[in-house]
């Protein structure tokens, strides 16, 4: 059985540009929703990716992103206890945002370089 815990609805406040400075400035953050896009979605198994993530600070970073509506919490009844995290349609749309500001990175990276 799945139960969804309290659906979140987008903050109000901060705004999508405030969310993305936020976001964009933690590298947690980023490495975060890298994570759940590709496919991890459950905490032990994140903090397993990425050395340095400690559980308190991944456990933050799911916290806000959970509160500002991009990804949802969602708890097995199960023993033991499981949860994992994934992408809202309002997390989707975000996430191709990042994507964008990652790839436009990467090219003034390239060009730098070059």
């Amino acid at each position: 059985m799945v139960s969804k815990k309290k659906k979140a609805s987008r903050v109000a406040e901060p705004s999508v540009a405030g969310m993305v400075e936020d976001i964009v400035g933690c590298k947690w953050s980023m490495t975060v929703l890298a994570l759940v896009a590709d496919g991890v979605h459950r905490p032990g198994a994140m903090e397993r990716a990425v050395a340095g993530l400690s559980a308190k600070v991944l456990n933050e970073r799911l916290r806000k992103l959970t509160r500002f509506g991009i990804l949802e919490k969602l708890a097995y009844a199960e023993t033991p206890p499981r949860v994992e995290y994934r992408f809202t349609e309002f997390g989707r749309e975000f996430s191709s945002l990042i994507g964008e500001v990652r790839r436009l990175q990467a090219t003034l990276d390239r060009d730098t370089r070059a």
